[in-house]
């Protein structure tokens, strides 16, 4: 059994049937990724990101988002010190290796976007002075569904910078009956044991990144994503960043299966899940979902014979 299996194995400890879903936010993880959890509440979003942190061995910070929730609470603030008469940083909850925004939609839009600079730089600005987050940093964002009681839609360049867009759903009655008997002896989270640590996880990530991609699958996924700019129900197609969150995460894909190259395969396999929530579609086409519109765009897109 590898690492990566290992990880999965000790995270499923706490996470019954959702076997996809946890891969796909490992995949994320080692493609340097944040993970969007969009679901209902109590299906377990948080009970995955504690478990994940558990069993990566990685310091967690988390912070309930509520609209009273000040930017300082995430990124820190200044204090002065009467004894020095200097303003000495009070570090914030994103001064992290795991960072879970939960319910990040319940939050004002000022307080969101204070996680802007910290997704995308890797660093907080407070007072004119810049502070670099540990490596490795990632954030897990849980929103209800739009519309739910006190959520507001996240903005536009937020939602650009989560790598994938997940859900959870409720567990069958297999796994809903497989949580009830784990939780019968205690928390299944106590029992989770850490299998690396910080640096182990900049390593994966690291080996990663290192994967091979040829030309011509670059090229389609260039191809893929371009599709999304010429589509006519589709009113905004996927950014530049898109692109290079597709290509990130078909190399952890290919990583996973044990290949050090990407094959074409992996593109298409993470295309929806990676593209899905920056689009902005046409009215008549959100009946049918994004999901639906990629899925013919990536068989209407020719894959190179690699």
């Amino acid at each position: 059994m590898n690492q990566s299996q290992q990880i999965l194995k000790e995270v499923k400890k706490a996470v019954s049937g959702k076997d996809q879903t946890l891969l796909w936010i490992l995949m994320a993880i080692l493609a340097r990724g944040h993970i969007l959890l969009e679901d209902i509440p109590g299906v377990g979003k948080t009970t995955a990101a504690l478990a994940f942190s558990r069993a990566l061995g990685l310091s967690y910070g988390r912070v309930q988002f509520t609209p009273d929730v000040l930017p300082s609470d995430v990124t820190g603030y200044s204090v002065y010190q009467k004894e020095t008469g200097r303003m000495i940083y009070q570090p914030g909850a994103v001064l992290c290796n795991f960072f879970l925004a939960d319910e990040l939609n319940r939050a004002t839009s000022r307080t969101q976007s204070a996680l802007l600079e910290a997704m995308e730089e890797g660093q907080v600005t407070v007072d004119g002075s810049t502070y670099r987050l540990p490596e490795p940093f990632f954030v897990m964002a849980t929103q209800n569904p739009t519309g739910a009681a006190g959520t507001q839609l996240l903005p536009d360049s937020q939602m650009d910078r989560f790598t994938v867009r997940l859900s959870l759903g409720y567990p069958d009655p297999a796994a809903e009956l497989e949580m009830v008997k784990n939780r019968m002896g205690g928390n299944p989270l106590d029992t989770i044991v850490p299998v690396t640590d910080a640096a182990g996880v900049v390593a994966m990530q690291n080996e990663a990144q290192s994967v091979y991609v040829k030309d011509e699958v670059l090229s389609y996924v260039i191809a893929l994503v371009a599709a999304t700019r010429d589509h006519g129900l589709i009113l905004r197609g996927a950014s530049p960043r898109a692109t290079l969150s597709l290509t990130a995460m078909a190399k952890a894909s290919a990583y996973l299966r044990g290949r050090d190259f990407v094959v074409p395969q992996d593109v298409a396999a993470v295309y929806v899940r990676t593209v899905e929530h920056r689009l902005l579609l046409a009215p008549e086409a959100k009946e049918a979902g994004g999901s639906q519109l990629l899925k013919q765009i990536v068989a209407g897109v020719p894959a190179p014979k690699v």
